[in-house]
């Protein structure tokens, strides 16, 4: 690996062990669905996207919701002695990116076939302090 290279992997390391943040990969939903769910939490407290996905009825948000509890788990680690209702968490952000697809074969009439495409995605949520927020600000 070449010495730039070497130091952009460092400097994403450094700024990686700051980000507090879940992935769940190749989640069998199709990624427009996920979107529909990902967009009501998005920019909101915790505490609030919890109860949003909580009592959402599609099944993106059951995925989703026990992804921003691992998102959760993974700030406390990282901020241990850290109260969560002190640090004010909101979702920083929440991307959803296509995956590989399924694909199958449907008979169709006279012979011919069509083709089914079973998609999945990939989703990372990504948490961040408001209080950190306010006080870079000040």
């Amino acid at each position: 690996m070449g010495a730039r290279k070497h130091l952009s992997a460092e400097k994403r390391k450094e700024a990686n062990k700051t980000l507090f943040f879940a992935k769940l990969n190749n989640c069998p939903t199709s990624p427009r669905k996920m979107r529909l769910v990902a967009d009501l939490v998005r920019g909101k407290n915790v505490e609030l996207a919890l109860g949003v996905l909580k009592f959402t009825p599609k099944e993106a948000a059951n995925r989703l919701y026990k992804l921003v509890l691992s998102a959760i788990s993974n700030w406390q680690i990282k901020n241990e002695g850290v109260r969560m209702e002190d640090s004010n968490l909101f979702i920083k952000s929440v991307m959803v990116d296509s995956a590989k697809q399924l694909k199958r074969i449907r008979p169709a009439p006279q012979g011919r076939a069509h083709r089914i495409r079973k998609r999945s995605n990939h989703v990372t949520v990504v948490l961040d302090s408001r209080r950190e927020v306010a006080e870079t600000n000040a």
